[in-house]
Protein backbone atom coordinates (compact mmCIF):
# COMPACT_ATOMS: atom_id res chain seq x y z
CA UNK A 1 0.00 0.00 0.00
CA UNK A 2 2.97 2.49 0.35
CA UNK A 3 3.44 2.14 -3.52
CA UNK A 4 -0.09 2.90 -3.87
CA UNK A 5 0.12 6.00 -1.46
CA UNK A 6 3.19 7.58 -3.07
CA UNK A 7 1.49 7.12 -6.79
CA UNK A 8 -1.58 8.91 -5.73
CA UNK A 9 0.31 11.60 -3.29
CA UNK A 10 1.80 12.42 -6.88
CA UNK A 11 -1.04 12.59 -8.82
CA UNK A 12 -2.49 14.61 -6.25
CA UNK A 13 0.04 16.91 -6.36
CA UNK A 14 -0.01 17.24 -9.92
CA UNK A 15 -3.84 18.32 -9.72
CA UNK A 16 -3.20 20.48 -7.04
CA UNK A 17 -0.38 22.51 -9.67
CA UNK A 18 -3.40 22.83 -12.28
CA UNK A 19 -5.67 23.77 -9.42
CA UNK A 20 -6.57 27.55 -9.69
CA UNK A 21 -4.76 29.46 -6.53
CA UNK A 22 -7.62 30.53 -5.35
CA UNK A 23 -9.54 27.10 -4.77
CA UNK A 24 -8.79 23.98 -3.10
CA UNK A 25 -8.36 20.50 -3.93
CA UNK A 26 -10.93 18.45 -2.13
CA UNK A 27 -10.26 14.63 -2.64
CA UNK A 28 -13.11 12.50 -0.54
CA UNK A 29 -11.88 9.33 0.76
CA UNK A 30 -14.61 6.24 1.45
CA UNK A 31 -14.62 2.83 2.26
CA UNK A 32 -15.93 -0.21 3.94
CA UNK A 33 -15.01 0.00 7.69
CA UNK A 34 -11.96 -2.04 8.61
CA UNK A 35 -10.72 -1.36 4.83
CA UNK A 36 -7.75 0.38 6.61
CA UNK A 37 -9.42 4.18 5.25
CA UNK A 38 -7.10 5.97 7.88
CA UNK A 39 -3.87 4.11 7.95
CA UNK A 40 -4.29 4.96 3.90
CA UNK A 41 -4.91 8.42 4.29
CA UNK A 42 -2.37 9.25 6.72
CA UNK A 43 0.21 7.64 4.49
CA UNK A 44 -1.20 9.31 1.59
CA UNK A 45 -0.87 12.51 3.72
CA UNK A 46 2.77 11.93 4.84
CA UNK A 47 3.52 11.42 1.19
CA UNK A 48 2.21 14.39 0.16
CA UNK A 49 3.47 16.96 2.28
CA UNK A 50 7.07 15.32 1.54
CA UNK A 51 6.96 16.19 -1.47
CA UNK A 52 5.03 19.93 -1.20
CA UNK A 53 7.96 20.04 1.35
CA UNK A 54 10.88 19.64 -1.02
CA UNK A 55 9.43 21.58 -3.43
CA UNK A 56 10.95 25.28 -2.53
CA UNK A 57 8.12 26.96 -4.83
CA UNK A 58 5.52 25.39 -2.91
CA UNK A 59 3.44 27.09 -0.05
CA UNK A 60 0.86 25.02 0.34
CA UNK A 61 0.08 21.97 2.09
CA UNK A 62 -2.07 18.95 2.84
CA UNK A 63 -4.77 18.37 5.80
CA UNK A 64 -6.80 15.07 6.63
CA UNK A 65 -10.09 15.35 8.33
CA UNK A 66 -12.16 12.88 9.80
CA UNK A 67 -15.69 12.62 9.12
CA UNK A 68 -16.36 10.87 12.58
CA UNK A 69 -15.86 14.81 13.95
CA UNK A 70 -19.67 15.02 12.95
CA UNK A 71 -20.55 12.08 15.05
CA UNK A 72 -24.14 13.25 16.84
CA UNK A 73 -23.14 13.29 20.28
CA UNK A 74 -24.54 11.08 22.89
CA UNK A 75 -27.09 13.50 24.57
CA UNK A 76 -27.96 14.24 20.62
CA UNK A 77 -28.92 10.57 20.31
CA UNK A 78 -30.58 10.19 23.43
CA UNK A 79 -33.35 12.90 22.09
CA UNK A 80 -34.09 10.60 19.57
CA UNK A 81 -37.72 9.34 19.36
CA UNK A 82 -36.24 5.80 20.21
CA UNK A 83 -32.74 7.24 21.74
CA UNK A 84 -32.05 3.03 22.64
CA UNK A 85 -31.99 2.34 18.81
CA UNK A 86 -30.36 5.50 17.91
CA UNK A 87 -27.27 4.25 20.63
CA UNK A 88 -27.23 0.94 19.46
CA UNK A 89 -26.82 2.25 15.39
CA UNK A 90 -24.29 4.79 16.18
CA UNK A 91 -22.58 4.95 12.93
CA UNK A 92 -25.36 4.76 10.71
CA UNK A 93 -25.52 8.08 7.96
CA UNK A 94 -28.60 9.49 10.18
CA UNK A 95 -26.76 9.18 13.01
CA UNK A 96 -24.07 11.83 11.54
CA UNK A 97 -25.06 15.83 11.37
CA UNK A 98 -25.17 15.38 7.76
CA UNK A 99 -25.84 19.33 7.02
CA UNK A 100 -22.78 20.28 9.22
CA UNK A 101 -20.66 18.24 7.24
CA UNK A 102 -22.14 19.88 3.82
CA UNK A 103 -22.13 23.76 5.30
CA UNK A 104 -18.20 22.53 5.59
CA UNK A 105 -17.45 21.37 2.23
CA UNK A 106 -19.18 24.62 0.93
CA UNK A 107 -17.04 26.78 3.14
CA UNK A 108 -14.04 24.86 1.69
CA UNK A 109 -15.53 25.82 -1.79
CA UNK A 110 -15.25 29.40 -0.93
CA UNK A 111 -12.32 31.55 -2.67
CA UNK A 112 -9.00 31.64 -0.50
CA UNK A 113 -6.62 34.57 -0.73
CA UNK A 114 -3.03 33.47 -2.43
CA UNK A 115 -2.23 36.56 -0.32
CA UNK A 116 -1.71 34.43 2.82
CA UNK A 117 -0.73 31.51 1.98
CA UNK A 118 2.16 30.21 4.86
CA UNK A 119 1.97 33.85 6.67
CA UNK A 120 -0.40 34.27 9.79
CA UNK A 121 -1.78 37.88 8.58
CA UNK A 122 -5.23 38.80 9.57
CA UNK A 123 -6.89 38.00 6.56
CA UNK A 124 -5.50 34.11 7.29
CA UNK A 125 -7.71 34.10 10.53
CA UNK A 126 -10.61 35.52 9.02
CA UNK A 127 -10.41 32.54 6.44
CA UNK A 128 -9.51 29.88 8.85
CA UNK A 129 -12.23 27.28 8.44
CA UNK A 130 -12.90 24.83 11.49
CA UNK A 131 -13.40 21.11 11.30
CA UNK A 132 -15.17 19.17 14.76
CA UNK A 133 -13.26 16.19 15.69
CA UNK A 134 -13.93 12.68 17.14
CA UNK A 135 -12.35 12.02 20.71
CA UNK A 136 -12.64 8.33 21.40
CA UNK A 137 -11.95 9.72 25.35
CA UNK A 138 -15.01 11.19 25.66
CA UNK A 139 -17.09 8.91 23.20
CA UNK A 140 -18.34 12.42 21.74
CA UNK A 141 -16.82 14.93 18.85
CA UNK A 142 -15.06 18.35 19.64
CA UNK A 143 -16.35 21.54 18.10
CA UNK A 144 -13.51 23.05 16.60
CA UNK A 145 -10.55 21.01 17.19
CA UNK A 146 -8.99 21.29 13.17
CA UNK A 147 -8.15 24.32 11.39
CA UNK A 148 -8.01 24.35 8.03
CA UNK A 149 -5.67 27.60 6.69
CA UNK A 150 -5.95 28.95 3.28
CA UNK A 151 -2.43 27.14 2.30
CA UNK A 152 -4.05 23.81 3.21
CA UNK A 153 -5.14 24.03 -0.51
CA UNK A 154 -5.36 20.31 -0.80
CA UNK A 155 -7.99 18.85 1.94
CA UNK A 156 -8.41 15.18 2.38
CA UNK A 157 -11.65 13.82 3.95
CA UNK A 158 -11.99 10.42 5.06
CA UNK A 159 -14.89 8.42 6.30
CA UNK A 160 -17.47 6.24 5.34
CA UNK A 161 -20.37 8.69 3.97
CA UNK A 162 -17.86 11.50 2.33
CA UNK A 163 -19.99 11.27 -1.10
CA UNK A 164 -23.19 9.27 -0.42
CA UNK A 165 -25.69 10.03 -3.00
CA UNK A 166 -28.33 10.48 -1.10
CA UNK A 167 -29.53 13.90 0.89
CA UNK A 168 -28.00 15.71 2.47
CA UNK A 169 -24.78 14.19 1.86
CA UNK A 170 -25.24 14.66 -2.00
CA UNK A 171 -24.80 18.14 -2.06
CA UNK A 172 -21.00 17.57 -0.72
CA UNK A 173 -20.40 14.58 -2.34
CA UNK A 174 -21.20 16.67 -6.11
CA UNK A 175 -18.73 19.25 -4.63
CA UNK A 176 -15.15 17.15 -4.46
CA UNK A 177 -12.93 16.85 -6.53
CA UNK A 178 -12.22 13.55 -5.89
CA UNK A 179 -14.19 10.54 -4.28
CA UNK A 180 -11.60 7.81 -3.55
CA UNK A 181 -13.34 4.24 -2.44
CA UNK A 182 -11.43 1.49 -0.83
CA UNK A 183 -12.35 -1.84 -1.01
CA UNK A 184 -12.07 -5.11 1.24
CA UNK A 185 -13.56 -8.66 1.05
CA UNK A 186 -16.46 -8.77 3.71
CA UNK A 187 -14.98 -11.53 5.52
CA UNK A 188 -11.45 -10.26 6.03
CA UNK A 189 -13.58 -6.49 7.31
CA UNK A 190 -15.59 -8.63 9.72
CA UNK A 191 -12.69 -10.36 11.16
CA UNK A 192 -10.39 -6.77 11.97
CA UNK A 193 -13.55 -5.24 12.78
CA UNK A 194 -14.22 -8.57 15.77
CA UNK A 195 -10.86 -7.58 16.81
CA UNK A 196 -11.21 -4.30 16.90
CA UNK A 197 -14.06 -4.31 18.85
CA UNK A 198 -12.53 -6.51 21.65
CA UNK A 199 -9.31 -4.84 22.05
CA UNK A 200 -11.08 -1.39 22.24
CA UNK A 201 -12.99 -2.15 24.60
CA UNK A 202 -16.09 -1.64 22.51
CA UNK A 203 -17.58 -5.66 23.11
CA UNK A 204 -16.56 -7.96 25.86
CA UNK A 205 -15.99 -10.87 23.53
CA UNK A 206 -15.42 -11.87 20.25
CA UNK A 207 -18.94 -13.28 19.59
CA UNK A 208 -20.33 -9.93 20.89
CA UNK A 209 -18.07 -7.98 18.69
CA UNK A 210 -19.26 -10.49 15.94
CA UNK A 211 -22.73 -9.58 16.27
CA UNK A 212 -21.95 -5.52 16.44
CA UNK A 213 -19.90 -6.02 13.32
CA UNK A 214 -22.72 -8.54 11.63
CA UNK A 215 -25.46 -6.04 12.61
CA UNK A 216 -24.00 -2.49 12.14
CA UNK A 217 -20.84 -2.59 10.71
CA UNK A 218 -21.22 -4.15 7.73
CA UNK A 219 -24.88 -3.47 7.25
CA UNK A 220 -23.64 0.08 7.19
CA UNK A 221 -21.14 -1.03 4.34
CA UNK A 222 -23.11 -2.09 1.77
CA UNK A 223 -25.87 0.29 2.55
CA UNK A 224 -22.53 3.30 1.11
CA UNK A 225 -21.78 0.34 -1.76
CA UNK A 226 -25.12 0.82 -2.61
CA UNK A 227 -25.87 4.26 -2.03
CA UNK A 228 -22.85 6.33 -2.47
CA UNK A 229 -21.80 8.23 -5.86
CA UNK A 230 -19.95 6.95 -8.26
CA UNK A 231 -16.36 7.01 -7.10
CA UNK A 232 -13.41 8.88 -8.72
CA UNK A 233 -11.22 5.76 -8.26
CA UNK A 234 -11.14 2.33 -6.37
CA UNK A 235 -8.61 1.40 -4.51
CA UNK A 236 -7.98 -2.71 -3.67
CA UNK A 237 -6.98 -2.74 0.14
CA UNK A 238 -8.13 -6.96 1.07
CA UNK A 239 -4.81 -8.47 0.64
CA UNK A 240 -2.27 -5.88 2.65
CA UNK A 241 -0.94 -7.46 5.01
CA UNK A 242 1.09 -3.56 6.77
CA UNK A 243 -2.70 -2.41 6.63
CA UNK A 244 -3.71 -5.54 8.53
CA UNK A 245 -1.50 -5.39 11.10
CA UNK A 246 -1.99 -2.06 11.60
CA UNK A 247 -5.74 -2.18 12.08
CA UNK A 248 -4.43 -6.32 14.14
CA UNK A 249 -2.36 -3.75 16.74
Amino acid sequence: MDLIAQELASDLVDKLWQTPLDSRLIVGIAGSPAAGKSSFCQRLLRNINSILENDSSARHSAILVGLDGWHLTRAELSLFPDPELAHERRGIHWTFDGKGYVAFIHALRLPVSPSSFKTSSVDDHVQVITAPAFSHALKDPTPDAVSIHPYNRLVLIEGLYTFLSIPPWSEAAVLLDERWFLRVDEAEACRRLVLRHVETGICPDEETARLRAEGNDLPNARFVVENMMQPTRFIESVNDPEIARELDS
